[in-house]
């Protein structure tokens, strides 16, 4: 089908006009017809589909909060075009065998628009001890130990060393257990008699991992960041030179720990913890400025009995995949200023550049995967997940922009 009228954020091309695409599939939102048969999109934004460097699909070993086939209807339902698991399942993926079983399980469910690229353990079993060896890993789109820290420094080096070599990046979860101390929220309101999240727990985690990209010459990125102070000194490394990225979730763009409405609320409950109002606002400006290269969702679905508990007790994470897009466009676009291109790129160039893939222009010839937008507001509601998993704290929640369908260029 031909819809004109489409309003197309294009970031291989740097544009943002109105024009018309050849369009297949069955998730195209329902649009009225033109005179000469096409269709009217007029009102619709078109883009790439979205790409995630940092999420968790659960399969195999927690199938009770996520699979491979629910992960993948939450991935077509945030409009996400390719998606990057972390490795952190039981057996964790430290292997080529598993890395392979995720690829092979997610084309089952992908609709022929949504790619799923498996990251794989920077050590053995997650265990922090002995180092992979990257080379025996293929099909890892990148190494991480996603959910812990990777100490010690040596196993890192190795690592790094090894991906230098090879050209793949490195994605760090950046907080030090020793320091964070079982911390589970920022000091606010909400956390009397709760243990405290301290920033240092971040930023020395940072402050290492910029050492390690500074001996080796290899890629680093800084997970789900949360604080001023660590988004400050990523800054300092960047203008030395250093190989050192940071993606911001948005949950941490657009909720503060102020916000969180007690301890009770373990859906609000997240790792690292939500910052305070100037942490949001500094994340925010470090998008701005470029500090943070792209926005990842860490969608972490946790079955309702793992999120009993309150904050002492409960899992910690969030899902993020259907609320990525509205949750970053409201914080970001409409809050804070971002041209609606430069959104679309920390979505879709940017992160693909860290991964070493290409998202081709929508203006080539070349079938890709692409996401329908509108600006609208609307109300967050249980019955938008499709995740298997419902922990969220954005039920109710008002956004400004609305996913309405995924689909195939022709």
């Amino acid at each position: 089908m031909l819809i004109k009228n489409l309003r197309i954020l294009d970031p291989a091309t740097n544009k943002d006009c109105i024009g018309e695409l050849n369009i297949e599939g069955s998730r195209v939102p329902t649009l009225p017809q033109l005179p000469d048969g096409s269709l009217d999109g007029t009102g619709y934004i078109v883009m790439p589909g979205l790409v995630d460097i940092h999420t968790h699909f659960r399969e195999p070993g927690a199938t009770d909060s996520e699979t491979i086939q629910t992960g993948m209807a939450a991935a077509i339902a945030g409009g996400f075009s390719i998606v990057t698991t972390m490795p952190n399942i039981t057996p964790a993926a430290d292997n080529e065998a598993i890395l392979r079983f995720q690829i092979e399980e997610a084309e089952k469910y992908s609709e022929g628009l949504v790619k799923l690229y498996p990251t794989a353990c920077c050590t053995k079993g997650r265990a922090g001890k002995e180092a992979v060896a990257p080379a025996e890993l293929p099909s890892a789109i990148a190494f991480t130990d996603d959910g812990n820290f990777v100490a010690p420094d040596e196993a890192m080096l190795q690592v790094a060393k090894a991906c230098k070599e090879l050209n793949k990046v490195i994605m760090d979860h950046a907080v030090v257990p020793s320091i964070a101390n079982g911390g589970v929220m920022r000091e606010c309101e909400a956390s009397i008699g709760e243990k405290i999240f301290p920033d240092a727990a971040e930023v020395e985690a940072v402050k290492r991992d910029i050492e390690v990209a500074r001996k080796t010459g290899c890629r680093m990125h800084i997970q789900h960041l949360s604080c001023a102070e660590a988004a400050r000194i990523i800054a300092e490394a960047q203008a030395e030179g250093v190989r050192i990225s940071a993606e911001a979730t948005p949950h941490h763009l657009m909720l503060a720990a102020e916000q969180i409405p007690s301890s009770t609320a373990s859906n609000w409950k997240m790792n690292p913890p939500l910052g305070l109002e100037s942490d949001v606002q500094a994340l925010r400006k470090a998008v701005l400025d470029g500090t943070i290269c792209c926005f990842a969702t860490d969608h972490a679905p946790h079955s309702a009995k793992k999120k009993e508990g309150g904050f002492a007790k409960a899992m910690f994470g969030i899902i993020g995949l259907e609320t990525a897009a509205p949750a970053s466009w409201t914080a970001m676009v409409t809050e804070a200023g971002m041209s609606p291109i430069e959104w679309c790129k920390a979505w879709t160039t940017r992160p693909a550049e860290l991964l070493n893939i290409s998202i081709p222009s929508l203006f080539e010839k070349k079938e890709t995967t692409v996401v329908f937008l509108k600006e609208e507001e609307w109300t967050f509601e249980e019955k938008d997940i499709a995740s298997k998993s419902h922990n969220t704290p954005f039920v109710g929640h008002k956004f400004t922009l609305k996913v309405t369908g995924l689909a195939k260029t022709c």
